[in-house]
């Protein structure tokens, strides 16, 4: 008889969740705007709001906590942690940061220009805005079978190589990088193939553009070439994580995610003139340029965090969970964006909610629908995440809608899954009763999503 699949670690610490009425749900849900954003945490039962530094650390990591070294310049804490990424990612220099947005911030403030191009495989929300914020335009070179939901390819996350090379074409001399995000969060955690990194890496050096990695979540984009790619079924994850950041310039990371820490990210490149630029604006945005925004018992926890989570049977643990998930829902017929990504299930709200029209927003409703079903917090990306064109100042409606069901590491048992696909079921069993979505009462002129606030429609 086959052993069944069991997870590669034991639970030694536990945090105590409750449960609530509907009742209070749906006070606590008005009192927040319709915005999960804004609930208390103590209100939630079961939170997949972000896999964004809600990880549990391991006993090792707790322990390098306690070997922090707090110098303010020069910390062994940092050299272990610049060693760990050289090590992983294969980038001489290294530039801790507090997380993934701070290392766009300070690299960005750097390289982009008003009036920039800057392609890339569906930016995600703090990307993009960092992008427009500079009065550049961030332009989405992602593979078209991305935008269908339901066709089970391995690398959905892919280039689009022919619209990157038209854009490159369209606007030579005025790309200062392409953002090459692995996976790929936008479109539903989609790994993107070691073929099509290599390819995309080629062609933008081919016209003298350098290319970034957004890698916040490149262990289990490694996995999934592991697993999927031929020829890489017997190379280690940090031997493929190599092999997808030799031909890249530099790469930006939110630590939050595979590292397996509360806070933390960094900047890594290969040329020294973006080192000593970027190294300019930490010191005054982040803080001196071998702490970053961090401290160094951060520092120990996030380098043994990534030498960790760049061996196999912990992303296999993990990825098994988000699988088991999309499992579930197979079984109730619920649509999501297939194959199951690394880090979450992102269901077709458009497919669920279809008497509600985009204008009134179906991820954000069927998100506000899940909570007041069971307390489950989860996350929209997609017409409200999309914000307003920078110029038009229309509503972008033009890519998928989908809500977000972003698994923890380490946190929660296939019972809490079973407890989401279940609620999430009954939401899914009677949505031709919902016909009506939400509106804006109030937003941010960018990146919206997490602070606005919304009105239910009747």
């Amino acid at each position: 008889m086959e052993l069944p699949f069991a997870e590669s670690w034991k639970i030694k610490m536990i945090e105590p969740i409750k449960k609530s009425t509907r009742q209070e749900r749906e006070v606590w849900l008005k009192e927040a705007h319709y915005n999960v954003f804004q609930l208390k945490a103590e209100n939630v039962y079961i939170d997949l709001l972000t896999d964004s530094g809600t990880g549990a650390m391991s006993d090792r990591q707790w322990a390098e906590l306690m070997l922090g070294d707090e110098s303010y310049a020069g910390a062994a804490s940092f050299y272990k942690f610049q060693a760990m990424v050289q090590k992983i990612l294969g980038f001489e220099y290294v530039i801790p940061t507090h997380q993934g947005r701070a290392a766009e911030n300070v690299l960005f403030s750097y390289l982009v220009k008003e009036g920039n191009i800057i392609p890339g495989n569906a930016h995600f929300d703090t990307t993009k805005g960092h992008i427009e914020a500079r009065k550049a335009k961030a332009i989405d070179v992602t593979t078209p079978d991305a935008r269908d939901t339901q066709k089970e390819l391995p690398f959905k996350g892919n280039v689009d190589l022919e619209h990157l090379e038209k854009i490159l074409i369209e606007n030579r001399g005025n790309v200062p990088f392409m953002v090459l995000t692995v996976t790929n969060n936008t479109v539903g955690g989609q790994p993107v193939s070691m073929k099509n990194i290599k390819e995309t890496c080629e062609l933008c050096h081919k016209y003298n553009v350098p290319v970034v990695m957004d890698s916040a979540r490149f262990a289990e984009n490694a996995y999934f070439i592991k697993e999927r790619e031929e020829g890489y079924k017997d190379k280690s994850i940090k031997e493929i994580a190599l092999e997808m950041f030799a031909n890249a310039d530099g790469a930006t990371m939110s630590a939050k995610k595979d590292a397996i820490v509360n806070m933390g990210g960094f900047i890594a490149t290969r040329h020294k003139d973006w080192y000593e630029g970027a190294k300019s604006f930490c010191i005054p945005f982040e803080g001196y340029i071998t702490y970053g925004g961090l401290n160094g018992r951060d520092l120990n926890a996030l380098a043994q965090g990534l030498d960790e989570n760049t061996e196999y049977d912990m992303l296999q643990t993990r990825i098994h969970q988000v699988a088991y998930l999309a499992s579930k829902l197979d079984s109730y017929g619920i649509p999501y964006q297939r194959p199951a990504g690394g880090h979450a299930i992102f269901v077709d709200a458009d497919k669920v909610l279809t008497h509600v029209p985009k204008e009134e927003f179906p991820a954000q409703t069927l998100t506000c629908e899940l909570y007041l079903e069971a307390g489950i917090r989860a996350c929209e990306i997609g017409y409200m995440l999309a914000d307003r064109d920078p110029v038009t100042r229309e509503n972008r409606f033009g890519g998928l809608d989908l809500l977000r069901m972003a698994i923890p590491r380490r946190v929660y048992t296939d019972n809490h899954m079973d407890v989401v696909a279940a609620a999430l079921k009954n939401v899914y069993d009677r949505r031709e009763s919902i016909t009506r979505g939400v509106a804006i009462e109030w937003e941010a002129p960018l990146m919206r999503h997490f602070t606005v606030q919304l009105k239910r429609l009747k």
